[in-house]
């Protein structure tokens, strides 16, 4: 019964080093999928995702969803990424819609 969680391909976790993510992160860890943390750490922590780097299924890029994302062999995208705050998106109302609208629309494209 494990064997059904594994499945081949990778899940990129778009937001993967916010609090959320970074938790669906381990999550999926623990259930043998292969996870791509994908964020810019614009509002994510770094912090928040080092005690995954050193399993073998955990791979972390920095990178702005707002620009489009290249990976193969997927097997599912999780879109995790807006900053949730009010003290940051009201900082920053443009790239926030941006990474909301942008960012959905490459991972939908991705998917």
């Amino acid at each position: 019964m494990a064997n059904e969680l594994q499945q081949s391909g990778s899940v990129p976790v778009a937001g993967g080093a916010g609090f959320l993510g970074s938790n669906l992160c381990e999550r999926l860890l623990r259930r043998d999928r292969l996870v791509l943390c994908v964020d810019n750490f614009v509002t994510g922590e770094l912090l928040n995702v080092m005690h995954l780097r050193h399993s073998a299924s955990f791979m972390l890029h920095r990178h702005d969803v707002g620009e489009p994302l290249e990976v193969s062999d997927i097997s599912a995208v999780v879109n995790l990424a807006c900053p949730a705050s009010p003290v940051h998106y009201q900082a920053d109302p443009v790239r926030t819609t941006l990474t909301s609208v942008r960012g959905t629309y490459n991972l939908l494209e991705l998917a």
